[in-house]
């Protein structure tokens, strides 16, 4: 871990709002809600010697919290289009973690023909529901009464398997930090967003290009019964479910995560 953070601190002195490893065909990470590029950076350090990787702060979060004023998901989309059009891609592999999921559909949606693949990593095409919803609001209410860091600290440990947790204090550790890191009004715009968001699970059966789904079996953002209703959706998908496994598995289980992905990706790239 400590090359990794060593790597956190050059990247947050150069404010470099993505990161592009590795040359190919090219796969693009999107992080989740209170989270930055930095989850995916030594997770994705092996696939960079098959593949181009490029992993994206979104509009509010890690180094790219400047001037952001529209949270949705869409716009969010919008922002990953355009970044990728900077970086002169036409076509990619989007494999979006939980909120990065929400946003990934929203771009599936919007230019799916930018897309070779898609894999939600701990995601869903599935709207909050009412509880949820309330649960947004709940969330929303407490950042503003008590500021950030008393939002992170009880909000990071719960998204991993309770029998992984004493193994990976470190990454909760780094987590936290991302997350205390993030500006308010980002989380507070980024949870409005998420509520907001439509269902999509129309996209998915309409997709003309392959998805992956990873579940955690012990993954309370995204219950088990949630993620069976959505992945026999498309014609043509992927599905790994992980036991002992929470929200986190770029954390929890990397080496099945990560080869999960690597076999999707030469599926399609052959």
């Amino acid at each position: 871990m400590f090359a990794t953070n060593h790597k956190i601190l050059i990247q947050t002195k150069m404010k470099n709002t993505y990161t592009d490893h590795g040359s190919g065909d090219t796969l693009v990470f999107l992080h989740g809600f209170c989270e930055s590029k930095d989850v995916w950076a030594e997770f994705t350090e092996p696939l960079q010697q098959k593949f181009r990787i490029i992993a994206l702060d979104l509009p509010g979060f890690g180094d790219n919290t400047q001037g952001i004023r529209n949270f949705s998901m869409e716009s969010m989309a919008d922002y990953v289009k355009q970044k990728l059009e900077k970086l002169g891609l036409k076509k990619c592999i989007l494999i979006g973690h939980s909120m990065g999921g929400y946003v990934s559909m929203a771009f599936a949606e919007k230019f799916g023909s930018m897309l070779q693949g898609l894999c939600l990593f701990h995601s869903s095409a599935l709207p909050d529901t009412d509880e949820k919803k309330e649960q947004r609001d709940k969330s929303i209410d407490f950042v503003e009464r008590h500021g950030v860091d008393n939002f992170i600290n009880p909000f990071t440990e719960p998204l991993f398997y309770q029998g992984n947790r004493e193994r990976l204090q470190q990454e909760i550790e780094l987590m936290k930090n991302i997350g205390k890191a993030t500006p308010q009004e980002s989380i507070i715009g980024a949870l409005a967003a998420m509520r907001d968001r439509p269902d999509r699970t129309l996209v998915l059966r309409e997709a003309k290009f392959p998805v992956l789904f990873i579940f955690g079996k012990e993954d309370g953002a995204v219950p088990l019964e949630k993620a069976l209703e959505q992945c026999h959706l498309p014609g043509n998908s992927m599905v790994y479910f992980l036991e002992k496994t929470g929200h986190m598995g770029m954390f929890e289980r990397p080496y099945e995560t990560r080869k999960a992905i690597e076999k999707f990706a030469e599926t399609i790239f052959g």
